[in-house]
């Protein structure tokens, strides 16, 4: 045979002759299985609040504007040229209880008081001589001897009943011509402040004129909605029964960044008479004392406020984070080392603190750090806590 034949047949018994030997390498050495021991189960580290029972007092959280407990116009009642403004007469300005705030000129109500004097002594005058001419009439017809009863017009009764209504109506006019004269000096009928002035020295007003927007500064009052579920928690003032004795007046805290920060101290003095037809709420009216007593002044009629209304105590209350509920429905809490999903009902919360109805109990520990969906039985390590439990130790 050739070299080509033999080329030809060797190389296929090559390959046949190595897949042989490889078959009997793998044959005589199999490969083996090694297993390692069980990983311990990783644990969540978390941090939990130990559940006790203890009092608690509501803050219910509201807000409001700033309005006046009274506002008016004040407003000329006669007319003329305004002849004097106080130095108080201007926006912002303050003033006392019948303090002259605006002067109209009175030289012609001084005339009127003048010439209704004057009437006054003419109607007495005539008063006093029809009286004169009465007693002479009774005397003459008791004189000439006259049997009955003489009539009216013989004694001049008319002529003094009249004489005695002249002398009314001059009285009347001039109770009036002063009263106009009084009433040339504007006076302030409260302590308050000047809201916006309309007027200014020199100027004619007539009768009725609005001189300007006043409001008293005594005390200010702020309208409150309070939420429906909220009401059982406040002591609201007492409005069934008005003879009944006064409650311990509800505080308020009332705060503003409007103007640096900002706190004042009020009371709720009462609730209003229905209930809010846009809102279904009801609302309550706080009423702040002497507001303006601070130097300078930094409450505003119109400001906006937040407001925290203190409400009752709860002797026994469970109180959480509010951060601790998911959902608004469950909670997880931590025992011997296993988390557990528990569904709570919440008897009240704000935005840091929840009050719990249902579904814990005193003793428990209640998990703090934020969770996602997490089921019930998953092995938790506690911050803080050295010795593991018995489920940790098991598990590891």
């Amino acid at each position: 045979m050739n070299v080509k034949a033999i080329a030809k047949f060797a190389l296929p018994l090559g390959i046949v002759a190595a897949t042989a030997v490889t078959v009997m390498l793998i044959l005589n050495n199999p490969p083996e299985a090694k297993f390692s021991p069980p990983k311990t189960a990783a644990r969540i580290l978390v941090e939990v609040q130990k559940i006790e029972r203890q009092p608690y007092t509501v803050a219910i959280d509201s807000y409001g504007t700033v309005r006046p407990r009274t506002q008016t116009s004040l407003t000329s009642q006669v007319s003329g040229q305004i002849t004097y403004i106080s130095e108080n007469f201007r926006e912002g300005g303050f003033f006392e209880k019948g303090e002259i705030m605006v002067r109209v000129d009175p030289r012609d109500y001084r005339a009127e008081v003048k010439v209704a004097e004057a009437d006054l002594i003419l109607a007495q005058q005539t008063l006093s001589e029809e009286s004169a001419r009465a007693d002479q009439a009774k005397a003459d017809w008791q004189r000439l001897g006259k049997k009955g009863k003489p009539n009216d017009l013989v004694l001049r009764i008319p002529q003094l009943q009249a004489a005695k209504a002249s002398m009314l109506s001059a009285e009347a006019k001039l109770g009036i011509a002063k009263l106009a004269l009084e009433r040339t000096e504007i006076k302030a009928p409260f302590s308050g402040r000047i809201l916006g002035k309309h007027v200014d020295i020199g100027q004619v007003v007539s009768a009725n004129t609005s001189l300007a927007d006043i409001y008293a500064t005594d005390f200010v009052e702020v309208r409150l909605p309070i939420k429906n579920s909220d009401l059982p928690l406040l002591n609201l003032p007492q409005e069934a029964n008005r003879q009944a004795p006064a409650a311990i007046p509800t505080q308020v805290l009332f705060y503003s960044d409007l103007i640096g920060d900002q706190q004042w101290s009020g009371i709720l003095v009462r609730t209003e008479g229905a209930i809010d037809s846009d809102t279904q709420q009801l609302y309550g009216v706080a009423q702040i004392d002497k507001p303006f007593d601070l130097t300078p002044p930094l409450i505003k009629i119109g400001q906006y406020v937040n407001a925290s209304i203190i409400g009752r105590t709860l002797p026994d209350a469970i109180k959480i984070p509010n951060s601790a509920i998911y959902q608004g429905t469950f909670v997880y809490i931590e025992k011997d080392g296993l988390l557990q999903r528990r569904n709570v009902r919440t008897l009240w919360k704000n935005d840091e603190d929840a009050l719990i109805a249902e579904g814990l109990e005193e003793g428990e520990n209640i998990v703090l750090s934020p969770l996602g969906n997490v089921v019930s039985g998953t092995p938790v390590k506690v911050a803080g806590r050295d010795e593991p439990t018995k489920a940790e130790g098991a598990a590891q």
